[in-house]
């Protein structure tokens, strides 16, 4: 399970470029909170790694926020 999660965050992760929105992590600057898909992804591999969820729960923060549908992606803002 935990290749897994390395292998769906690592390629998540592929392709970011300098033109990219997710190119670096980008936070709120008043609520800290993740703004992009890059700054999401690691505070899911912080939180999990911290045991504050599963992977289960991990990889579906991440399907709702980054996956194909995701909210955090640009063009959904």
């Amino acid at each position: 399970m935990k290749l897994l999660f390395a292998v769906v965050v690592l390629s998540m992760l592929a392709g970011c470029d300098q033109l990219d929105d997710n190119a670096k992590p980008i936070y709120g600057k008043e609520s800290g909170l993740p703004l992009n898909c890059r700054a999401y992804v690691q505070v899911v591999i912080d939180s999990y790694r911290a045991k504050k969820y599963s992977v289960e729960d991990s990889i579906t923060g991440l399907e709702r926020n980054c996956g194909i549908n995701g909210l955090a992606w640009k063009d959904n803002r």
